[in-house]
């Protein structure tokens, strides 16, 4: 079974991660963030990854800390449940809608980092989640996942629904990414021979 189990202790939050990739998306999480919570939520459920996330943190700040150390967490976890990458599919991409929004998502389970991301974000909060912490959450979770993402926004005007649309988008193309593929299930699938 593709599975690891993380926790992160710092002085600003206490994060545990749970993450099984072959899993039915079920999902058990408190992030200390409704709309966050919600977003989790969607994470698992259109990848099909099972987790279990909680997170003390220094909310009483704000939010920043617990989405960025929540997305280091999830990062750290997806690699090390990953391995040596043997028999993965390694690129995939979804171009989803939501209403009037349309995000493309493209994912490279590469070892190397990078986030490209062209979200046009019009709200600055929904609810009490500032918006600028989507962006926040996707850097730390490359970053520690080792993978390449690209995230554009083809269409959108509602930022529920932008942000929305990015996290189903991004669960798809981890999804299919992850896969295992069935025409080379012992390849490491890099010229290299690693990943």
């Amino acid at each position: 079974m593709r599975t690891a189990s993380i926790t992160r202790r710092t002085a600003e939050t206490d994060i545990t991660v749970f993450l099984n990739i072959d899993g039915t998306g079920k999902i058990e999480t408190d992030s200390g963030n409704g709309f966050f919570d919600h977003m989790l939520t969607l994470l698992a459920r259109h990848s099909r990854f099972d987790l279990k996330i909680s997170c003390k943190g220094d909310t009483h700040v704000d939010f920043h800390h617990s989405a960025e150390d929540i997305g280091i967490a999830l990062g750290t976890a997806l690699k090390e449940a990953l391995g040596d990458k043997r028999g993965i599919t390694r690129y995939a991409h979804t171009v989803l809608p939501m209403d009037e929004a349309l995000i493309l998502t493209a994912v490279d389970i590469s070892a190397r980092s990078h986030l490209s991301c062209s979200l046009c974000l019009p709200s600055a909060r929904i609810g009490d989640f500032d918006t600028e912490l989507c962006r926040e959450f996707l850097n730390a979770f490359v970053s520690n996942a080792g993978i390449t993402l690209h995230v554009n926004q083809l269409a959108g005007f509602n930022t529920h629904h932008i942000i929305e649309c990015t996290f189903k988008s991004l669960a798809r193309s981890l999804r299919f990414a992850c896969a295992k593929d069935s025409a080379a299930p012992d390849d490491i699938p890099s010229t290299k021979g690693i990943l």
